[in-house]
């Protein structure tokens, strides 16, 4: 499939991609080489491969789910550059009041 200046500039348009006329110039005739070389994927006899969605089976890789003790509150915070009621003191972001 060849690709025209035409083809790739509407590509672009939708894409919302500003390009330049020289950028259309040179970006067509590699898209069209892209595309002449995914279309060879069709020329290969899949017909005895089953669809799947992964080339290996899935299985679950998570460790069970425990419960443990967690860090103490006061060390958590021992490093912290400012605390306030037992929770991280940030700075505001959003301009909010309170």
């Amino acid at each position: 499939m060849s690709l025209t200046a035409d083809d790739v500039a509407r590509l672009g348009r939708l894409a919302r991609i500003e390009l330049s006329a020289e950028e259309l110039d040179e970006l067509a005739p590699q898209l069209s080489v892209i595309l002449e070389s995914v279309a060879t994927v069709n020329e290969l006899d899949t017909s005895d491969v089953p669809p799947t969605s992964h080339p290996e089976p899935l299985t679950n890789v998570f460790r069970p789910d425990e419960n443990t003790p967690s860090l103490p509150v006061e060390e958590a915070l021992a490093m912290a550059p400012a605390a306030e009621d037992d929770r991280f003191r940030v700075p505001r972001i959003l301009g909010e009041s309170a």
